[in-house]
C-alpha cells in the first residue's frame, strides 16, 4: 500500500500555497490555487488536487502559466461579464468573475460570465457551489485539450469537456452535479500514470482507436466518451460555449496542461449564474429531490461528494507521501 500522511485543511493549503509562493506565485495567487486543489481534494476529485502541484510549479518556471498575471474584468452588455486571465492561473479569474457575478445576477437575475487566455480550472463542482451559497442556480462548462475525437473518429478535437450544475438547498450543503464527458476524468488516467497503475477498460482508447489499460497509450490516444454520439454532442455544445463564445483557444489548439513545454493552452470557461424566479423554488426543489430520495436504491447525485467533504472537514484529507515530499522540497528550496 502507497505511503500516505493525513492533513487538516488548513495545513494542506498552507503547504501548496507556500510552494507556490516560494516558486515566484504572488501570495494572493498562490491562495487561490491552493485553495481551489485542497476543495476538489477533500471532495475526492484527487486528480484536480495534490498531484497537479508539480505540474503547475514546472509551468509557473517556465513561463507556460504567467504566475504574476492580473485578471481584467470587464462587461460586455448588461449582464455579461468577460475575464481575461492573461495566461495565468485559472482559479483567481474564476475568483474574481464569480463574486462580480454574483452581484450583478442578484440585481438583473441572470448573467453570463466569460473567461478567455484560461489554464486548467480543476473541479468545477468547488464553483458552481460558490454561486449556489449566494443564492443562485449556477451552470459552468470548460474546454481542455483535445483528448476525444467526435464519435466514428480518431482523431482527438475536444476536450473532456466537464459540464457542471449547482442549485441552493436553504439550511442544506447545495445540490451539485459534476461531470466529465468522458467516461472519466482524464486527470485520473494522469494519476494513473504517475502511480505505474492500469487503468479499467472502457475509460479509453490508444492512438488506433483501440481499448486500452495502459494509462501510457490511453494518454497518447483518445478517451471514450460518455453515452457515445451523445457525449461528443455535448461536447462540442462545450465547445462552442467555452472558446468560441469567449475567444479562447479551441480544445484542438490548446498545449498540455502538464507538460511544462509549449505555449499557454488558453482555454475557456463560461458560466451561468440565475435568481430562481419562483417564490417557491426552495420548497419545489425539496419536493423533487425527497421524491427521488424516497426511492428504493435511488441516490441524489452529489451526495457521496457532500460526505466525503464533511468527512475531510472533520478528519483531514490522506495525501500520498511521493506528492509531499516533493511539495516540501519545493517549499524548502524557496526560503
Amino acid at each position: 500500500m502507497e505511503a500516505s500522511e493525513r492533513l487538516s485543511l488548513n495545513d494542506a493549503t498552507d503547504l501548496i500555497r507556500s510552494a507556490f509562493v516560494s516558486v515566484g506565485v504572488p501570495e494572493q495567487n498562490a491562495k487561490s490555487v491552493a485553495r481551489a486543489l485542497v476543495a476538489a481534494e477533500a471532495e475526492g476529485q484527487v486528480g484536480h488536487g495534490f498531484s497537479r502541484v508539480e505540474d503547475y510549479v514546472a509551468q509557473a518556471r517556465s513561463g507556460k502559466i504567467k504566475a504574476d498575471a492580473t485578471v481584467d474584468i470587464r462587461e460586455v452588455g448588461t449582464a455579461s461579464l468577460l475575464a481575461d486571465a492573461g495566461n495565468g492561473f485559472a482559479y483567481p479569474a474564476l475568483d474574481q468573475v464569480i463574486e462580480r457575478g454574483a452581484e450583478l445576477a442578484k440585481v438583473t437575475g441572470c448573467v453570463s460570465m466569460g473567461i478567455t487566455r484560461s489554464h486548467h480550472c480543476g473541479a468545477l463542482s468547488v464553483q458552481v457551489e460558490k454561486l449556489a451559497r449566494k443564492g443562485l442556480v449556477a451552470i459552468m462548462v470548460a474546454n481542455s485539450p483535445a483528448a476525444m475525437a467526435p464519435y466514428g473518429a480518431k482523431e482527438a478535437v475536444f476536450g473532456t469537456n466537464p459540464i457542471a450544475f449547482a442549485a441552493p438547498r436553504p439550511g442544506r450543503d447545495p445540490l451539485v452535479v459534476d461531470l466529465s464527458l468522458s467516461r472519466v476524468a482524464r486527470g485520473k488516467v494522469m494519476s494513473a500514470h504517475k502511480a505505474g497503475k492500469p487503468i479499467p477498460e472502457g475509460w479509453a482508447l490508444d492512438r488506433d482507436g483501440n481499448p486500452t489499460t495502459d494509462a501510457a497509450k490511453a494518454l497518447d490516444g483518445t478517451m471514450a466518451p460518455i453515452a457515445e454520439a451523445k457525449g461528443t454532442a455535448l461536447a462540442l455544445m462545450v465547445e462552442i460555449l467555452a472558446s468560441a463564445m469567449t475567444g479562447a483557444s479551441f480544445s484542438s489548439q490548446a498545449s498540455s496542461f502538464f507538460s511544462a513545454d509549449g505555449p499557454p493552452p488558453g482555454v475557456g470557461q463560461f458560466l451561468i449564474a440565475m435568481r430562481p424566479q419562483d417564490d417557491r423554488f426552495a420548497e419545489r426543489l425539496e419536493e423533487l429531490l425527497t421524491a427521488i430520495d424516497t426511492l428504493d436504491g435511488a441516490r441524489i447525485p452529489g451526495s457521496r461528494r457532500i460526505s466525503a467533504i464533511h468527512q475531510a472537514e472533520a478528519n483531514g484529507i490522506e495525501v500520498p507521501a511521493r506528492y509531499l515530499e516533493a511539495l516540501r522540497k519545493i517549499a524548502e528550496a524557496g526560503t
